[in-house]
């Protein structure tokens, strides 16, 4: 498992599953060119990329290119590394045609080649077992999903995160584990409990 302080960006849910079995770390994804109007994620990005830096990890086609030179041109401070993968011809599993330009995207590289163009962008990282995540079930059971109180509490975090403010618990809860480690995540939480309605 390979542990990286910067968030990967990809196109594709996918995309992300596919990563998610090789990399410990925040993976965003940008729903192809939604990110074009997605103002949050823009915001979520700029800020990871003066924070960490970002890693941007696309297809090898126009479209990815595409989304990938808007980024950088929608994020100009802060660090972008930028990981490439081959022009493989072929098919995803899952598809019943091949993608206009014939060839495989992040989705159908094998993991092997996915790890030598993450260690080609210049981004440091290290081996080792997978880290905790805060999940769903962190959110629900500090009240940030599921409970009647539960959107005053995420307005609390999301303004002590300088977050935008209508974020959704499953945008909030891509965020946090971008910005932060579980055990961070839940410090903060009790930091919050602690000073209470009038600090927040």
């Amino acid at each position: 498992m390979i542990h990286l302080r910067q968030a990967v960006v990809v196109e594709g849910k996918y995309d992300k599953i596919r990563l998610s079995a090789l990399v410990d770390g925040p993976i965003l994804v940008t729903n192809g060119f939604r990110i074009f109007k997605n103002r949050e994620q823009l915001a979520l990005l700029r800020r990871l990329a003066r924070q960490d830096g970002i890693l941007i990890l696309t297809d090898s086609d126009a479209a990815g290119f595409k989304i990938r030179n808007y980024i950088k041109s929608a994020v100009p401070n802060g660090r972008i590394y930028h990981a490439y993968i081959p022009e493989i011809l072929g098919k995803e599993a899952r598809k019943d045609h091949p993608s206009k330009e014939g060839t495989l995207g992040v989705e159908g590289m094998d993991l092997q080649i996915l790890a030598a163009a993450l260690q080609k962008s210049g981004v440091l990282f290290a081996e080792g077992p997978k880290k905790d995540p805060v999940t769903r079930m962190d959110f629900y059971e500090n009240s940030l999903s599921g409970r009647p109180d539960s959107s005053q509490k995420r307005l609390s975090l999301l303004r002590e995160l300088n977050l935008p403010h209508h974020l959704s618990a499953a945008a909030l809860l891509e965020a946090v584990n971008a910005l932060m480690s579980r055990e961070d995540f839940l410090r903060l939480l009790d930091r919050l409990d602690t000073a209470g309605p009038q600090e927040k």
